[in-house]
């Protein structure tokens, strides 16, 4: 207690008096306290302001990035990294014996129950670059930018079927209704470009398991949702006029919808209608940005053959390319996603086949970038939602079909490039057979964090609230990879 402060009692002429430092103190600190959050509800008010009246506006990150674009590539399915990047050399010295019981005790797999054999890869590794980096007979090219690569060989999910464990990685939640990483990618730091969507989407192949879910925005506003681009006619559906509008009748049109969608949005504060209004502004703006972007006749002939694509057919390779050619203008986020990589049979078919559209315009993709000075800028996430087993998965004693391998959660394989990553490394390792993690295990939300970390984003900060609580990519746990880190 202050000692120039007096005690009163009810029966004290100083009844309810308070002492001058007390108050001036306690009300100092009231009223700095007062004025403080004053200032962080006008600084909170002029940030609502901004998102809602533009809330793709390119925003500042929590910190300085070292990354301001992500080429995410998923393989739909799960490749076997067993066969790709994770040599097991005690693997293939008792291929073919039985699994001892204990390996697979307690332990669920999606096909193959309790008893399996043992399988190692047929395909033999080495080393590449100076870092050394150990990479699979089937992945060439990839050997020849191997010290731009940061392996993870210690992954693991909690997901063991190929939906959930696709949202469990894109969204942190195995089920459907959570934000995918593209959407909270945008939500955090909005777009640089105003004729192209901040989160552009490309697919070879049909989109298995959770499909279009990868790339929605759940809970988010609609507008930070990824825009799948069609490398064959309109580049997004409906994008060209209708026969026998021009230019100025869209404009018109376009003008007289945005009128009466802003009088519907003033009446009923709906988010929704803003981001209708923007959407429809966006697609105009594409009509003009988006056939010269997607025309690859003005490459040179030297960059198409390197990746290997061809103009006007849709392809992995073709993909590449533009993933590049959006991060030239300044797109955030480009996810290309491949299918046809579950191999529960015909493994040593199916697989070389996949790697021979893949291995070479990722590896184009990684040169190309680095010669334009880009991929410093641009981080490179190279994976799927899960691996794929130790074990052989059919090709019985009669030899009648070619084995596979069953999905795996437990143990598996993803790489980053680019973008702030140390290149030439190798973090984690799984056990002799590949069954368990020896050594550094990664969660997925670990991997999310990191990936985060890289763009400037505190995964723990980038949240938002819905339903009464606050909810963000990684849940309620996961840590940066800080060794993976320049």
């Amino acid at each position: 207690m202050d000692r120039n402060c007096k005690l009163t009692t009810p029966s004290s002429p100083a009844i309810g008096a308070l002492c001058r430092r007390t108050f001036l103190g306690g009300a100092g600190l009231s009223l700095g306290g007062i004025a403080l959050a004053e200032l962080l509800g006008g600084v909170r008010a002029v940030r609502a302001a901004e998102r809602a009246d533009n809330p793709l506006a390119a925003r500042q990150p929590h910190f300085a990035p070292r990354a301001k674009h992500v080429i995410y590539l998923h393989m739909i399915g799960a490749p076997s990294h067993l066969d790709l990047f994770d040599e097991k050399p005690e693997l293939v010295k008792r291929h073919d014996q039985p699994c001892p019981p204990e390996i697979t005790k307690g332990r669920d797999f999606a096909f193959i129950g309790k008893t399996s054999t043992l399988a190692g890869s047929p395909w033999k590794f080495s080393r590449h670059g100076a870092s050394g980096q150990t990479l699979s007979e089937l992945l060439p090219h990839l050997g020849g930018v191997a010290d731009e690569l940061a392996v993870i060989r210690s992954l693991h999910t909690d997901e063991i079927n190929h939906a959930p464990a696709q949202m469990f990685l894109h969204s942190g939640f195995g089920r459907g209704g959570r934000p995918s990483f593209g959407a909270w990618v945008t939500y955090g730091l909005g777009s640089e470009n105003e004729n192209l969507p901040a989160y552009v989407v490309l697919v070879s192949g049909p989109p298995g398991g959770a499909g279009t879910s990868l790339w929605s925005t759940g809970f988010l506003p609609s507008i930070y949702q990824g825009i799948q681009f069609r490398t064959q006619g309109d580049p997004v559906l409906f994008l060209s006029s209708p026969a026998g509008h021009n230019r100025d009748d869209r404009r018109q049109v376009l003008d007289a919808v945005a009128q009466l969608n802003q009088y519907q949005q003033e009446a009923t504060g709906d988010p929704e209608i803003a981001t209708r209004i923007r959407q429809y502004e966006m697609a105009f703006r594409m009509q003009a940005s988006l056939p010269e972007l997607m025309e690859l006749r003005g490459e040179t002939r030297q960059t198409l053959e390197r990746y290997g694509a061809q103009p006007g057919q849709g392809s992995f390779a073709n993909n590449c390319l533009l993933a590049r050619r959006l991060v030239e203008r300044g797109v955030r986020l480009i996810e290309l996603y491949d299918s046809d990589w579950d191999h529960h049979g015909g493994l040593t078919t199916r697989l070389p086949q996949k790697c021979r559209d893949t291995d070479q315009p990722i590896a184009a993709l990684i040169q190309d970038l680095k010669q334009r000075g880009l991929l410093q800028d641009t981080l490179l996430v190279w994976g799927s939602e899960f691996g794929r087993t130790p074990l052989r998965q059919g090709g019985g004693s009669s030899g009648t079909t070619v084995p596979g391998r069953d999905h795996h959660k437990d143990a598996y394989t993803m790489w980053l490039a680019g973008g702030g990553v140390r290149g030439g490394v190798s973090y984690g390792r799984s056990d002799d057979l590949g069954m368990d993690i020896a050594e550094d295990p990664v969660h997925v939300h670990d991997l999310n964090a990191t990936v985060l970390h890289l763009l400037g984003l505190d995964h723990e900060r980038l949240t938002y609230r819905y339903q009464g609580r606050e909810f963000r990519l990684t849940d309620v746990h996961g840590s940066v990879i800080r060794s993976l880190l320049v």
